[in-house]
């Protein structure tokens, strides 16, 4: 089936986000108690928003299951660091293993538009090697699928949701961005200020999916500072704004507060749609020709797991008995430098410059693929954070970090874990609020990884010093 995906789709985003809880602009369709739908979409947020838009433009009866709320972007956000908290996926998770993952604002979110709504907005491609990494490196496996079958949906995302970045973008399949880039801000002066001294290429303004101008009905970035705690102008992307008022605007229904619990079956062993309990607690079925699972990485094996039923007693879609497994995350590391002048490093999109130089293998090193170096801007809080952990501040010593927090820069490795079988998604002993169990998450670091992981935290420390830090 072909949808109609027309040119760059543009949002009533601007009116949405005035508006979003009451759907003043937008009425929404409600289809009626054991109505049957075409599709029913269990999670809406950066996969689940644009399927129930692109399916709804097609002309198909779609409902979308949201665990959390409809954002209303005037009420709900705050500009305040702390204030974010209800944007992430805070309910009950146990996590473990030998290098166990923190879970919660920095991975999942929770409410429409989902783990869009506070990510950074970073959108680089993948590069061709990405897609064969055991045929050229002997690790991981190949993907199905080549990066020249997903050449012509980056092209179309990069303009439809759109994406800033450079005019030239020389690494993977060399490239070029469709809306011009970011000004630097102070952690992108630092990094091309190391990278020329050391003679590393960098890309300057982007990619990120923040309007570095006005687009649509959506205004620029105004420079902020709080981009992962969610965009209250519009200008960074997000499902919320970008595509499910149009959504909605084509009939599609989105249930707000509704926990998905189990996906059901039929006597023909075919889906029949979704239980969940509602905002009230009471537990409700949405019948469905199709349900599609879009619960990220934690939820959507939790979900499958949880259906387990006569014929799928170890969960739907698990006849290889690896769902769950090869849990895949990132090494994050984050450098932090001191500098004589001041760097406001809140002052830009988190990522607006970066290296890709040490993305792919290189033997010489001593492990199989590699990392990106590229900016961040950790607030206040998420700053003394770090440095609790890096300096032992507290006290009288944080409030001194603290007040010369405006001379600090940071900038982090984008580094490639692999695919390892025992590190997983699995159902815990614990249970929710609604009675489900909830997800059990062991991650272990491979030597593969720590071999990476060191050798990228000296790398990004070079640059640090390489761009004048006093203190790294």
């Amino acid at each position: 089936m072909k949808t109609p995906l027309g040119g760059p789709f543009q949002s009533n985003g601007h009116k949405h986000m005035l508006g979003a809880l009451q759907h003043i602009d937008f009425p929404m369709r409600r289809y009626k108690n054991g109505e049957q739908v075409d599709f029913c979409i269990v999670g809406v947020g950066s996969a689940g928003g644009v399927l129930l838009q692109r399916l709804a433009r097609a002309g198909f009866s779609v409902v979308g299951l949201e665990a959390g709320p409809f954002w209303d972007t005037e009420r709900d956000w705050v500009s305040d660091e702390a204030g974010s908290y209800n944007l992430y996926w805070n309910e009950l998770r146990i996590t473990g293993g030998t290098d166990p993952l923190a879970l919660g604002a920095n991975n999942s979110g929770r409410g429409v538009g989902g783990g869009s709504v506070h990510w950074a907005g970073f959108t680089p491609r993948f590069h061709p090697s990405d897609f064969r990494v055991y045929t050229e490196d002997g690790v991981g496996v190949d993907w199905p699928i080549s990066y020249g079958d997903l050449k012509p949906y980056y092209e179309l995302l990069e303009r439809e949701i759109p994406v800033s970045g450079p005019a030239y973008y020389p690494w993977g399949d060399p490239h070029g961005y469709p809306y011009g880039p970011h000004p630097m801000g102070g952690c992108g002066d630092i990094l091309i200020k190391g990278c020329t001294r050391l003679g590393i290429g960098v890309s300057i303004g982007g990619p990120v999916a923040i309007l570095a101008g006005s687009h649509g009905d959506r205004p620029h970035c105004i420079y902020r500072g709080f981009c992962i705690q969610g965009c209250k102008v519009g200008a960074k992307q997000s499902t919320l704004i970008s595509h499910v008022p149009d959504a909605i605007e084509h009939g599609a229904e989105i249930r707000d507060h509704c926990m998905a619990s189990r996906i059901n079956l039929g006597s023909d062993g075919r889906v029949t749609g979704v239980t969940y309990f509602d905002r009230h607690g009471i537990e409700s079925a949405q019948k469905a020709k199709v349900v599609i699972v879009c619960g990220y990485a934690i939820e959507t094996p939790r979900l499958l797991l949880n259906s387990a039923c006569p014929g799928h007693e170890n969960g739907l879609g698990n006849s290889s008995g690896t769902l769950g497994h090869y849990l895949m995350a990132q090494a994050g590391n984050v450098v932090l430098g001191r500098f004589e002048e001041l760097v406001r490093m809140y002052k830009a999109p988190p990522a607006h410059a970066l290296t890709e130089e040490f993305y792919e293998t290189d033997p010489k090193r001593g492990f199989a693929r590699g990392f990106a170096v590229q900016t961040v801007g950790p607030l206040p809080i998420s700053f003394a954070r770090q440095m609790m952990v890096a300096k032992g501040a507290w006290g009288w010593g944080m409030r001194q970090v603290m007040m010369d927090y405006n001379h600090w820069g940071a900038i982090a490795l984008l580094g490639e874990i692999l695919p390892w079988d025992d590190n997983r998604v699995e159902l815990a002993t614990e249970k929710d609020r609604h009675g489900l169990p909830v997800a059990k998450v062991t991650f272990n670091l491979h030597d593969n990884d720590k071999k990476l992981i060191e050798f990228g935290k000296n790398k990004v420390m070079e640059i640090m010093h390489a761009a004048g830090a006093q203190e790294v």
